[in-house]
């Protein structure tokens, strides 16, 4: 278990629990707070979570522990020698660099993750499947969605990207499932809209399989997903960072190219329309 990252070995020890809402808030918490997590009292893990120091004890209980300091200490004994809560070069850096390092992180973590390709090639093959494809980002989601919808509209025939709620939204789901969709893509990132929720509830009502990238497994959204894949989120700045949600995204985009024969294709003769039209300064 000592050879992965420290937000990998969360999340393995979490997975498979039945956690209630409050539960899974400490877990996303811990997990945002890997490197530190081992080191934590239970009123500082209370504290970051917003919730009672009762509650930390209970979830420890939860995952099987006789306490909290039970599971710091199971913790500590996981956690590779030379990695602390704090000192060292990372307390010589500003608030920027402290961002991108942490934004690194997020990466190894999804490379840890991707390790398994399963879910992403069943997600592809999922999108790849669906004619339309639905693409739904709100609020701070938004521009993952048609950053998305972008690209895969190069290879896939009809996308439709939702990146705005309101009493529209699903009536464009409804008519999108009308004209054969079978899936729908989301992505969700803090602060979770309850539209989006709402939004993924209703498409599962009408017969969609919803692949969603999130912050994270515990997020509000993973309920109402069938298939969810997490991408941690930067949060040392004003506005988090989503360097690993927007990676994520470009590997289902290359998973659902491999699902779409025509791909190739598709790609060969826009770049013949846009050399025609001059479309790029090269």
């Amino acid at each position: 278990m000592s050879g992965s990252s420290p937000a990998a070995r969360l999340q393995r020890l979490f997975e498979g629990r039945r956690l209630t809402p409050t539960q899974r808030r400490i877990a996303h918490s811990m997990v945002r707070r890997a490197v530190d997590a081992p080191f934590l009292s239970s009123v500082e893990l209370a504290e970051l979570a917003g919730v009672s120091q009762p509650s930390v004890t209970r979830f420890a209980v939860a995952l099987g522990f006789d306490g909290y300091p039970a599971l710091r200490r199971h913790l500590r004994e996981v956690t590779p020698a030379g990695t602390a809560g704090g000192g060292g070069v990372e307390d010589s850096l500003n608030e920027y660099q402290q961002a991108v390092r942490a934004e690194i992180e997020n990466l190894r973590q999804l490379s840890d993750l991707l390790a398994d390709p399963a879910p992403v090639e069943r997600a592809g093959r999922l999108l790849a499947g669906s004619r339309p494809l639905i693409v739904l980002g709100l609020r701070a989601a938004s521009s993952q969605a048609r950053g998305f919808g972008y690209f895969a509209a190069k290879v896939h025939p009809d996308v439709r990207v939702v990146d705005e709620g309101g009493s529209m939204l699903h009536d464009r789901i409804d008519a999108a499932r009308r004209a054969g969709a079978s899936a729908l893509m989301c992505f969700a990132l803090p602060r979770h809209p309850r539209e989006a929720v709402d939004a993924l509830a209703y498409a599962r009502e009408q017969g969609l399989t919803v692949v969603t990238v999130a912050d994270s497994a515990f997020a509000p959204v993973a309920a109402h997903s069938d298939l969810l894949i997490p991408a941690a989120v930067g949060t040392g700045l004003a506005f988090d960072t989503a360097c690993a949600p927007m990676l994520l995204g470009r590997a289902l985009l290359e998973a659902m190219c491999d699902g779409l024969p025509e791909a190739q294709a598709r790609l060969e003769e826009f770049d013949a329309r846009a050399a025609a039209r001059g479309l790029f300064v090269e």
